[in-house]
This record gives C-alpha cells, sequence and structure tokens, in this order.
C-alpha cells in the first residue's frame, strides 16, 4: 500500500491488515457498522446492473409485446447461468472469508487463481450451449412464433455477455470476501454507462440510422460485460494486494476445485431451482398470451430492483458471518444474522409499501399495451406481500454460505418449487384458471421456505456454534417471529 494512503476511492483503508496487505478485517468492530458500510455500494453495483435490463425493455418496447416478451422470456435463461455463477462466487467467497478469518493469506491466493481458472471454463462451456440451444429453449417457453424469434436473437446475442460474467463474479467474490467492495460497484457502474449508451443506438439506431432490435439489446450488453471485465483486470494488476492473479497456480489442482465446488454447488443449485421456477411460471402463464408474459417480465425486474438494498444487506452479512466463522469467533457470527434479519425486514416493509399504495409508478414507461401493465401491476401488487419473506429468505442464504455449507439452502429452494411448481401447474388444467391464483400460490410457497430456511439456519448454529450464548440464541429467535408475523 503507498505511504499516505490512496485518494482514488478504489481502495478502503480503514481496517486494512497491518503488513497493509488490501483487506478489511470483520472480526472486530461494529457489525452493524460493517454492514451498513458494505451494503450501499453493493446495491448500488446491483442496482445498475438492473437498470440496464430494464433500459433494454424500455428500447426493446417500442417494437411490441412479442419483443418484450422474448426479451423477458430469454432473459430468464440468466438464472440458469446465475446458478452456474453462484457455484464460483459463493464457493470462492466463503473459502477466502475463511482463510483471511484464519490469517492465511497463502490459501486465499490460492482459492482464487483456481476459481479463475474454473472461470474460463465455465465461460466457455456457457457460450458453446448457449450458442447451439438457444432456439431449442425459447421454444420450450413460447407459445407464438414472434416471440421465439425475438428471444432467440436476442440470446444469441448476449450470451458472451453471460460467458464474461463468471471471470466478474469471481473476482467480485473475493474482494467481497476481504470486505472490500467499492470497487467492483465502480465496475459495474462504469461498464452499464457503456450497456446504457449503447443501447439506444444499437436497438433504435440513434445516430447511425441501423436499428438492430433485439439483437442490439444483446450485443449492447456483452460490450458493457466485457468492459466490466477489462476494468477489473486492471484493478487485480495494478491495485490489490490481498489477492492477486498468479499464472504459476494456474495449473489445475483438483482438490481445491472440489473445495470450491463442495460449498458452491448447492447455492448454485438453488438459483437453478429459480429458473425452474420462472420457467413454470411461463409456462402456465403462456395460455395468456404475450401480454402475459411480458407484464410478468416487467413486474418481475421491477420486484427485483426494489428488493435490491435488502439483498444488499443480505449478500454484506456473509462475508461478516465467513470471516467470524473462520476466526473460530460463534457468537459473533450468530449476531451477525440477528443485525442483518432486523436490518432487512426494515427495509424490506419500507419498499413493501409503494409498491402496495402506488405500483404504477413503480412501473410507468414500460409499456404502452394496457394489458401488459395492467398484468404487471396486478403481479406487483400481490406479489410484494412476500416481500418480508424474502429478505429472510436472502439474509438465511448468506449466513449459509458464511458456514461454507449451502445444502440446507437447497433444500429449502426444493421445497418451495414443489409447493408451488406442482399445484400451479394442476391450476393451470383447471376450468376458470385466473391469473392470480399463480400469484397467490408464490405467496404461500417463499412464506413456508422463509420458515424452512430459518429453522435450518437455527439447527446449523446448534452443530457448528455451540459456544454461542443463550441472549443471542433468544434475540434470534425474536428476529424469527418479527419477520415471520410481517411476512403474515
Amino acid at each position: 500500500m503507498r505511504k499516505g494512503g490512496v485518494a482514488d476511492g478504489w481502495r478502503i483503508r480503514k481496517g486494512h491488515a497491518a503488513n497493509g496487505n488490501d483487506m478489511k478485517d470483520l472480526t472486530r468492530g461494529s457489525i452493524v457498522s460493517h454492514i451498513l458500510t458494505m451494503a450501499p455500494p453493493i446495491v448500488v453495483g446491483m442496482v445498475t446492473i438492473m437498470i440496464c435490463q430494464l433500459v433494454d425493455l424500455y428500447f426493446v418496447s417500442g417494437m411490441g409485446e412479442a419483443a418484450v416478451a422474448g426479451v423477458a422470456a430469454a432473459g430468464n435463461a440468466g438464472f440458469l447461468v446465475n446458478a452456474l455463477m453462484q457455484v464460483l462466487g459463493v464457493g470462492t467467497g466463503a473459502l477466502i472469508a475463511h482463510a483471511v478469518g484464519r490469517k492465511d493469506r497463502t490459501d486465499a491466493n490460492l482459492i482464487f487463481n483456481q476459481a479463475i481458472v474454473l472461470s474460463v471454463l465455465f465461460g466457455l462451456s456457457t457460450l458453446a450451449a448457449g450458442s447451439a440451444l438457444s432456439r431449442s429453449y425459447m421454444h420450450s417457453i413460447a407459445a407464438d412464433e414472434a416471440t421465439i424469434e425475438a428471444g432467440s436473437t436476442y440470446l444469441l446475442w448476449f450470451v458472451p455477455a453471460l460467458a464474461l460474467q463468471f471471470a466478474i463474479q469471481v473476482m467480485a467474490s473475493a474482494l467481497r470476501a476481504t470486505g472490500i467492495v467499492r470497487p467492483t460497484m465502480l465496475v459495474q457502474a462504469l461498464a452499464v454507462v457503456v450497456n446504457i449508451a449503447l443501447a439506444p443506438v444499437l436497438i433504435a439506431g440513434w445516430g447511425t440510422g441501423h436499428p438492430l432490435g433485439v439483437a442490439g439489446a444483446g450485443l449492447a450488453s456483452s460490450i458493457g460485460i466485457l468492459t466490466g471485465v477489462l476494468m477489473l483486470y486492471a484493478y487485480f494488476r495494478k491495485v490489490e494486494r490481498y489477492v492477486a492473479f498468479d499464472p504459476a497456480q494456474w495449473r489445475p489442482q483438483l482438490h481445491h476445485w472440489k473445495r470450491i465446488l463442495n460449498v458452491g454447488l448447492p447455492a448454485g443449485g438453488e438459483f437453478a431451482m429459480m429458473f425452474v421456477f420462472m420457467a413454470v411460471v411461463y409456462y402456465v402463464l403462456r395460455d395468456f398470451g404475450a401480454a402475459a408474459q411480458a407484464g410478468f417480465g416487467i413486474g418481475q425486474r421491477v420486484l427485483a430492483l426494489i428488493q435490491m438494498p435488502a439483498l444488499a444487506v443480505a449478500l454484506a452479512a456473509g462475508p461478516i458471518a465467513g470471516q467470524n466463522f473462520g476466526a473460530g469467533n460463534g457468537p459473533r457470527v450468530r449476531e451477525t444474522f440477528v443485525k442483518a434479519a432486523l436490518i432487512v425486514t426494515v427495509v424490506m416493509i419500507g419498499f413493501m409499501i409503494p409498491a402496495q399504495l402506488r405500483p404504477d409508478l413503480l412501473l410507468a414507461g414500460f409499456s404502452n399495451d394496457r394489458e401488459t401493465m395492467r398484468i404487471a401491476f396486478l403481479f406487483l401488487r400481490i406479489i410484494s406481500f412476500n416481500m418480508v419473506a424474502q429478505g429472510l429468505i436472502f439474509t438465511c442464504s448468506s449466513m449459509f454460505q458464511g458456514l461454507g455449507n449451502t445444502k440446507p439452502v437447497l433444500l429449502s429452494s426444493v421445497t418451495r418449487l414443489l409447493t408451488y411448481s406442482l399445484p400451479a401447474i394442476w391450476l393451470s388444467t383447471r376450468p376458470n384458471f385466473q391469473i392470480e391464483q399463480v400469484w397467490y400460490l408464490s405467496i404461500a410457497a417463499t412464506t413456508l421456505q422463509a420458515f424452512l430456511s430459518v429453522w435450518l439456519l437455527r439447527r446449523e448454529f446448534r452443530k457448528r456454534l455451540p459456544s454461542a450464548d443463550a441472549g443471542l440464541v433468544r434475540a434470534e429467535a425474536e428476529v424469527a417471529a418479527v419477520g415471520t408475523t410481517a411476512a403474515e
């Protein structure tokens, strides 16, 4: 670290290790302060990415409901790729956080470089699979040819962005595990600026007179993500010191791949369940037409946007729990859950209120089709009742990642999928099937998952953190009671 500190905003100076390496010790100091310091940069990074997706939908909306439905449905493939990204991101982040807690920098660097190798392999596989299967995927979830064509075209140009995100995920997870979140936020923001600047040029043909339509939306995203990869790589080469690229550690080491995958695969399975969950929604909606699928796609993205602050708080809790678990500080791990769950619940209630009272303000401008927007309003108003329960699910998931055992997360996700998908498909075959039934069923399934997640986390604490004091156990129970009461 240079003498006199760094004034360019890339580094977070407070809490760095005594030896000058770039990291933040999360095993000491106020947990709430750590959460509130880390969460804003995380949420800014996530919101900028979501805004980028909404900008694509905004410019594509001028091409008609089939184009919107196609891009929204094709975007669901991102859940499947996100599942693979979570495998690397969660496994990398958890193991590096544990190593930081143990003050084992050598292991942290080895895990980072082995994860980079895996990110290249995952990215190349995504490119190949996306190019070969995009049209088959769209045929499986869309009913009309125009939607299939739009979605297939978009996917072909969007797949490079998905492939490049594996490297970003690994680098961002490594930084977050060491308590550093600002560089990722800055890089994501700049990459999204590139995407937003290119969207009207490539989609609508501003300044060129050659609109590319949905292909332009995918291409703009791919160029933006490539920009982000290059910027993060430059940051690691020039600034980052605690974990760094080391070609000598790029030789595949299957033992360390297994360590990463043991933690990451169940977490990836959670996102894979979300992919199947979303595919089921599109399947049961397809008989309602393209307007219903387009309305759901818009509503889902806006809902995800307003949930970002709570998700950021939950994500901030993961590295804190991970470093303290690595350091053997069980009571502080429990305290992290209590504080994070309380903050998440307050944030979710704060955003649920406008979703209930004025969903039209949140959804304004995304489509001129009256039926599409009617479906989006209905979706957001009903599903927003899920927000507190979803916040508890986010928090429990991040805590399991910090503990290095994500199998319970997969179990709760499978439970949600089964309790939603089977009844939803059955209802879709019944006479007088109404679209509202899909949303109310989702509320029930999500609430059940929240109860199960909290119970599984309490069990994990009893197994792995036997030294925790009774006061924190009682506090943990109070958080669960507050969250479940609000969810009801």
